[in-house]
């Protein structure tokens, strides 16, 4: 894996090492410490790597044989990995406790066909989420200086550049809320599926070296979450719209999280009040017209139930503490329908 020039600049040993201190030219010299110091960065940052990627410790993965799979068809989640094979790129939509962020996770094992958290990396954007923390950027330094540092994506990238034959996946949770034009800069069209080689690379906007360029490797797939139900967040501009494939995950009531919430021990009688009357509601927010399916209420909120737990006990608080709320905000014009609804859901 590549060492990055700041972390050999910045290393107190080399502050004497005559590339550091006038770098212009071709050939410097090196004390055979300063060389040792410097092979010594680089064996260090490879073995951690090496040790991350080849963990003996992993377990094999198939959707099918999962005993904790997400609540979702085989045929649709097959469907979405062959989509993420073919685009790279794509985002799962919906409302929020649809289990986005579960299922992204469960696509890359199923890629890699093995559960490796290694190759996988994650973020979550925000308002405050720029293009320098996602690629890279100027930062102070102890000194009062500045110096260019990489971004989680630009060292993620490095990763998957040194192991083309593993597949790499970037997680972006909530990818919405950030100002995405803002944090891809450039990488708005290196992200695409026909531009994943060295020939498209670019130089990046704080490059300081005119052959410093950079590109996408093809084996780093990107899986972006969004949730559709918050109106404050930002819409995704149709520039890089084109450049993802949207999956739009729907609650689940049927069978499979019926027998779900059994085995966690929930009665027959309380299995089939939340499956019922969560549907009703779902079905009341989608015919609403200021509202829509991206407001319904996920499957993930009824997860939580643990054996032995008194049922009713816990239904209230998830009732009075996570749905109302919810509800309230939903309908947060009309309070009349909220009651209605709060009833409808009381046990």
């Amino acid at each position: 894996m590549p060492v990055h020039w700041n972390d050999l600049k910045n290393n107190v040993a080399l502050q004497h090492c005559e590339v550091f201190i006038n770098n212009q030219g071709s050939l410097f010299k090196l004390t055979e410490e300063e060389y040792d110091i410097i092979r010594e960065i680089i064996d260090n940052k490879n073995i951690i790597t090496e040790k991350l990627l080849q963990s003996s410790n992993i377990k094999k993965y198939k959707f099918t044989d999962d005993s904790d799979k997400p609540f979702i068809s085989e045929a649709d989640f097959l469907q979405t990995v062959a989509l993420l094979k073919r685009k790279k790129n794509i985002i799962l939509q919906g409302p929020p406790g649809v289990g986005k962020t579960f299922i992204a996770r469960k696509l890359a094992y199923e890629i890699m066909q093995e559960v490796k958290d290694a190759n996988i990396e994650m973020v979550q954007f925000h308002q405050s989420y720029s293009y320098e923390d996602f690629i890279q950027g100027l930062r102070p330094t102890q000194k009062g200086g500045f110096d260019l540092r990489d971004g989680i994506f630009y060292s993620f990238c490095q990763r998957a550049l040194a192991h083309p034959d593993r597949p790499f996946f970037f997680i972006i949770d909530e990818i919405n809320r950030g100002n995405l034009s803002k944090i891809f800069g450039e990488l708005m069209m290196l992200i695409e599926a026909d531009k994943r080689e060295e020939k498209f690379a670019l130089k990046l906007t704080y490059a300081e070296d005119e052959e410093d360029r950079f590109y996408v490797p093809s084996n780093l797939y990107i899986i972006g979450t969004m949730n559709t139900a918050d109106r404050s967040l930002a819409i995704v501009d149709y520039a890089l719209r084109r450049r993802f494939a949207f999956i739009t995950l729907q609650p689940d009531y049927g069978n499979n999280f019926r027998s779900f919430l059994t085995s966690k021990g929930l009665s027959a009688g309380m299995v089939e009040h939340i499956c019922s009357a969560v549907t009703k509601v779902n079905s009341k927010i989608k015919e609403d017209i200021n509202l829509g399916e991206g407001f319904q209420i996920g499957h993930s909120y009824f997860c939580t139930f643990t054996t032995n737990e008194d049922e009713n006990k816990w239904w209230n608080e998830i009732l009075s503490f996570e749905l109302k709320p919810l509800l309230e905000e939903i309908w947060f014009d009309d309070s009349t329908i909220v009651s209605e609804v709060l009833k409808q859901l009381s046990r």
